[in-house]
Formats: C-alpha cells, structure tokens, sequence
C-alpha cells in the first residue's frame, strides 16, 4: 500500500513537472539546454549574458534553501528521537524504530551496537533530508558529557542548531554546557521543549529556566492544545492557526481554528511573542507601537532576523515519542540561517594568519574543514565541510597543514552508516571523502590560496587508567586500535608510564575510557585488562649520612677490589639538578680513569630506592676517600662497591616518600561549594583559594594525585553533573608517617610474593 501511494505520489510529480515544461521561458529552457538558436549572430551575445544573469541566482538559489543543522541536549530528552521523526516525515526512511525499541532494530542515526545496546548516541552522525523545498543537512550529537568533543566537532562545522530541552527535567547541566558550546562557536539556535505527553510536563516552567539560567533572549511561537495524556495538538502562534497530527504516525499535519477556550490564552502568548521580537528587530518594533496590526509573513521575517541575528532563540513545542510537533518544528527550520548568512574567517597563512572573511560561495577558491574522522570499512572516512567552492570527484585538492596533494577518489553524502556516491559539492555543504589521510582539524585548499581554518577547542583529559592486552599474540591489533581511536578522537590520549612500562589511556571521564576498552574489545577480539595505574612516587633523603665500603672478591684469576668513602646529603631547596656527584679526593687513590664507573654506580643505585622501589631525587654524593688494588681494580669492582656503598647508607640518611601533588582547579555551583569542600578535606586536599563567579565557586586545591581516582564520577553526582574540574601537575611533596608505613609495607609484600 505505502509503495503504491509513494509510486502515486511520484507520479503526479512527474505530471505536474511534464505539464509545466511547454510554458518555459526561453531563459529558463536555454538554461536547460532545450532552446536551438537558430536567429542572427547578435541574439547569440545577448543569450550569452542573459545567461550569466540566470547563472548568479541559480546557486544562490540552492543556497539559499540550504540549512545545516545540530540537534544537541542533555542525555535522554530525545535527541535521536526526534531526528528519526525527521527522518521518517522526510521521506528519508520508511519506518520509525524507537532507541531502545522491542524490535532490537535500534533507531537510523544509532549505527554503532554499543549504542543500540546502551540506549545512547556516542559518536555523533551526519544525515540529509529535504522538506519544502529546503535541503537540510543534520548532525545528531551525543549527550554524554565524557562526549563532549562530538558536541565541539559539530558545532564548529554548523549554521544553526535545535537545542531539545526536556519539559520535565527543564534546563540540566548538560544543557548549560551545549548552550555555552554554541555561543562560543556564535550559532544560532531553536528551542524545542520534548516529551510534552510526560508526567509532570511544564513547558512555561521550562522557558523560564531558558530565560534565567541559558540567559536566552526567546518567546514560544507555540502553545500545546492539552499535555501529559491529553496532548491533542498545538496551536501556531505565527499563523493563529490550530495544528493536530492525524494518522498512525502523525504524518497528516490538519490545520483547523483555534478551539474557543484557548483563544485568549493564544492572544496572549502571541502579543507576548510579538513584544519579545520587538525588543531586538526595530522593523517589528515600529509596527508593534504604532499598534498596526502585524501579519503572519511580518512576523516570520522578524523572527528571522531576530534568528540570524543572535537575539532571539524561537521556542517550539511537542512530543517526537509521540509523533506530535514535529512537522513545524521542521518548517521552523528556515529561521535559521543559510551558509552565505553566516560570518565564516580564514587565517591567511602568507601574510602571518591574517584574517580573511569567506563569501561561502560556489564561485570562490575551495576551502574546506576536515572536523571528523572515522574508519569505515573501506578505509579512514574524513567529514570534510566545504565553507568556499566547489569539490568534485577526482579533483586534486592540498592539505594546507602538511602540504601534501590529495586526489580525491570517491565522494559520498553520509545517511547515518550509509553512504550515497556524488560526483561534486558545493560551498555549505557537509561531505564525506574516502582515501584521505589527515587530522582532525586540518584544511584543504584548491592550492591557489593558504588559509587554514581556526581549529575547534579541545579540553584536556581529566582521567586515566593502564591498559594491556590480556594475550601476548593481540600487541599488534591493540596498538592499531589505540592509534586509530586517538586519531578519530583529539580527547583520547596514549602515553607510557617510562617506570612501569604500562600503556596509559587518558579521557574525557569513566564512561569515555570504558566505552574505548568496549570497542577495542568488539571491534579489534583484543581483550584488555585494566587497572589503576601506579603512580610515580619519588624517595629523598632528609639528613647527610657517610659511607665507606670496601668490594674485595677473590675467585681464579683476577680478583675485584674497590673501596669507596665518602657522604651522601640532600640537595639544598630550589636546586635545578636532581642528582649531583662530586669528586673530592686529592691526589690519586683512586685512578682518575674508574672514577666514571663509580659515578655510574651510583646513578643505577639511585634508579631504585630501598623504600619503595622508586627512584630517589634531590641527592648529592661527595667521594672523598679510596682505595685501589694495582691488579684486581677494575671498573666492574668500582661500580659495585658503589653500588653497596649506596644501599649501606641510605637507611642512615631517613629516606622519605615524595608523591605528586596536583593542582586541581574546581568550577561548581554555589550551593554545593560545602559538599565539595568536605569532599576534598577527605581527600587530603588543602584548600588555597575559594573564588566566586556569577553563580559559580571556583576553588584552587592541592590535592595528592593517588586520591584522585574515580574524583570525575563523585565531582559529577556530588554536583548534579554540574560540576567540572581541570586538573594538572604541581610538585612532589613527602607523604605523611602512616601513608609512607603503608606503602612501604605493601611493596615488601609484593616483593616477598615474588
């Protein structure tokens, strides 16, 4: 049925287009190439330039009906619900699949397993629709805060963004920090309040809390006929017109008169609408006092402007769940602004990163972003989004950041996972190419100009943990995993611990690492186990202690023989080196040849405290004395009496236990300050300044590194998930009494199991 009603549809299109083509124009057919000149050689020259002039608006044309769009929130208010609504009424699939649906089959825009199986968006994906004539290109982003990055990547390469906003939870913390992504990056946006058929729905309550905590400049152009179970339909403020939402899966949008009861209620809000605008668009404000009455077409267009402009975030209403509002919320897209509406820089990297605007046009060089990667089945896939030009199919096109020349072997527009092969694309449009080796972050010019894009901002990893692989035949799958996911993801960082020789990966939170370990598990079949990594404690001494050892070995042949006397002590505080040797003997008891080794001696002894195992700083060893035999001296014989000469008098010296102490710097809001504060006096933190910014406490701590395991969690559930920190190294600083037993006690029984 639904295939005959499709091929029905098709076909009245195909009518109505061949009905219109006799009546062309000769413009508009000589653009289409039907038109035989058949008059005098001057009618030629004027086709000529009556073509250019059909030529110009012919792609501002397309431009000017193309949108690309980010549907960010907080997790769980229905981000890639609500995208595969559009998806559905779009056309674009055939069938609507919920995110965690009985049917296992998982909604369009959630490809990966992990997220069908864990009911979340985790990498962020690319789609296209058309609606009215518009093209829309959309990126469905995560909510996950340890995603953030997915979030960031999106929001650069955007015109324009749906911030979905739950109508029971309101504005959550996540929807502060997607809010502030699109201001830094300046996108326009559109409120939609979700999940209206919800217990406990309050969209006024929820605009409010736009208003107070987003500082949104906005105004409903909705009102919701019922909520909760009663949600029948919405009344469009704009056109003063009723909207219900008919059929098994509201594709029948039916526009009636606004029900008797809610009249004054619409007046209201519309008048409310129409004094907000005004504030910010001076067109509708000279209307709005001179009490003329304002149009629907008005009011749009100042909508619009307010839109573009930055000043006013239009508020839209309605349940995706439930297949309501969804349809113009669609048609609010067009208040959002087209690629040449918006400011786009360039540095110019000849005339020292200079800033230049980009006209966003076909007809300019081809600069273009790479803001994501990814690797695809046929190779690593790179999101490109062109801001000038145009990109086709073969072309061969410069990595500005490298240099390098790049052919382009095959061009495709992304539908989730899936792929659609086009041979060329123009400025505003968002792409995928194959066969290109880059980073995130870098640009591609045509080679006629250098710029390079200003690149997106990148937090810093706030937690680690040590990973290896469990079998020792997966090293070379686990490697490629790790290099592959740190080049997909600029927030996944891999180091080695040069002391533990442990693999260490760095995130963005528990959640983030995990997910990582899950798919290196799933993708790569390479198990890995995970553990706290260690951390690099350091050993010192506190007083001088002297040595004198004597090495004398007598075996067949030559013997060994070395004495060495001499003092260890600390270095005085604020030393730049951390081991000095200095050599203070008179004269030559010892040969000036063996003295090297003995300094090499020392230097290994000190790889290795007797204490913990860890390296020992901050000492200076002075040899003042010694004794050499004129046959069985060697530089083996030296080096080991050192070595001895070492271990006898560390214990003398009262070695104590450095651990590294960071400097933690905690941004949450007021009211959990003392929650917080109790939280770091557990963890042995010492508070050294409290500072206050609008509702926000900022507070700089010194905490020791060894009890900040697992702090992302208990900092986000402490704080409602408002919280954040940044986190980096200080000092060493000695541990206290117990803490120093402690460990000390747990290395000799490691020690003592081996």
């Amino acid at each position: 049925m639904t295939r005959f009603q499709n091929g029905s549809r098709l076909l009245s299109y195909t009518f109505f287009r061949s009905k219109k083509t006799p009546s062309t124009s000769p413009n508009a057919a000589l653009l289409q190439g039907n038109f035989q000149i058949q008059q005098h050689r001057h009618f030629s020259n004027l086709a000529r330039v009556t073509t250019k002039e059909e030529k110009e608006p012919r792609w501002k044309d397309s431009m000017d009906r193309l949108r690309n769009i980010g549907i960010s929130a907080h997790i769980d208010s229905g981000k890639t619900t609500l995208t595969e609504r559009i998806l559905y009424y779009t056309g674009r699939i055939h069938e609507i699949h919920e995110v965690r649906g009985r049917d296992g089959v998982g909604a369009k825009m959630d490809s990966m397993d992990l997220e069908r199986e864990k009911g979340i968006t985790i990498q962020s994906a690319a789609t296209y629709c058309t609606w009215n004539g518009y093209q829309v290109n959309i990126i469905d982003t995560p909510g996950h805060v340890d995603f953030t990055i997915e979030v960031e990547r999106a929001l650069r390469v955007l015109d324009g963004a749906i911030l979905v906003l739950c109508s029971v939870g309101g504005v959550q913390s996540q929807s502060i920090t997607v809010d502030r992504q699109m201001r830094r990056y300046e996108v326009p946006r559109l409120a939609f309040i979700n999940k209206l058929d919800r217990m406990g729905a309050d969209p006024w309550k929820v605009l409010n809390q736009a208003r107070s905590k987003l500082r949104h400049h906005s105004a409903a152009v909705q009102v919701p006929i019922g909520l909760e179970d009663d949600l029948q339909g919405l009344i469009d403020l704009v056109k003063m017109k009723a909207c219900y939402f008919h059929g098994s899966n509201g594709e029948k949008v039916v526009t009636a008169e606004i029900p008797a009861e809610m009249e004054a209620l619409a007046a209201e809000k519309r008048r409310e609408l129409v004094e907000t605008v005004s504030e910010v668009d001076d067109k509708l404000a000279d209307a709005f006092l001179t009490d003329e009455p304002i149009s629907s077409s008005d009011l749009e267009e100042a909508i619009r402007r307010a839109t573009v402009a930055k000043k006013f975030v239009p508020v839209f209403m309605g349940s995706a769940f439930k297949n309501k509002g969804v349809q113009p919320l669609l048609d609010g897209v067009s208040y959002l602004p087209c690629p040449t509406e918006v400011g786009n820089y360039a540095l110019d990297q000849t005339k020292d990163e200079e800033k230049v605007v980009l006209s966003g046009t076909p007809d300019g060089p081809l600069v273009a972003l790479a803001f994501k990667l990814e690797e695809g089945r046929f190779g690593q896939l790179t999101y490109p989004r062109i801001y000038e030009g145009v990109i086709r199919k073969g072309d061969f096109i410069i990595n500005v950041n490298t240099g390098k020349k790049i052919k382009i072997p095959r061009l495709v527009r992304m539908h989730s996972d899936e792929m659609e092969d086009i041979q060329e694309a123009h400025a505003g449009q968002i792409v995928a190419v194959f066969g290109v080796d880059c980073a995130s972050g870098d640009t591609f010019t045509d080679g006629s100009v250098k710029y390079t894009m200003t690149s997106m901002n990148v937090p810093e990893p706030v937690m680690s943990l040590a990973i290896q692989p469990i079998s020792k035949d997966s090293g070379g799958q686990f490697s490629k995993a790790l290099n592959r996911f740190q080049k997909e993801d600029p927030t996944f960082r891999v180091g080695l611990d040069p002391e533990s020789g442990q693999t260490i990966i760095s995130g963005m939170g528990e959640l983030h690492l995990d997910i990582y370990v899950e798919r290196i598990r799933r993708e790569y079949k390479v198990d890995a186990s995970v553990g706290k990594p260690r951390v690099n404690f350091r050993e010192t001494i506190t007083q001088r202690a002297e040595f004198d050892y004597l090495h004398k070995k007598q075996t067949g042949g030559q013997g060994q023989y070395g004495r060495v006397c001499g003092y260890i002590e600390p270095l005085p505080q604020g030393s730049t080196t951390k081991f000095e040797f200095d050599n203070m003997i008179v004269g030559q008891v010892i040969p000036s040849n063996f003295i090297p080794s003995i300094e090499k001696g020392f230097k290994e002894a000190a790889n290795s405290g007797s204490l913990i195992g860890h390296p020992v700083e901050n000492l200076r060893i002075a040899l003042t004395d010694g004794a050499a035999h004129a046959v069985d001296s060697s530089e083996l014989a030296f080096k080991l009496a050192s070595i001895y000469a070492f271990r006898q008098s560390y214990t003398a010296a009262k070695p104590v236990i450095l651990e590294p102490v960071m400097l933690v710097e905690l941004k949450v809001p007021t009211e959990f300050q003392g929650t917080v504060a109790g939280d770091i006096n557990k963890r042995k933190g010492v508070i050294v300044g409290n500072d206050q910014d609008g509702d926000d406490s900022i507070i700089t701590v010194h905490v020791p590194l060894n009890n900040m395991f697992g702090y992302s969690t208990s900092l986000r559930s402490m704080t409602q998930g408002k919280g954040e920190f940044t986190m980096e190294y200080k000092e060493h600083s000695p541990v206290s009494q117990d803490v120093q037993m402690q460990l000390v006690n747990t290395y000799m029984a490691s020690k003592g199991a081996e």
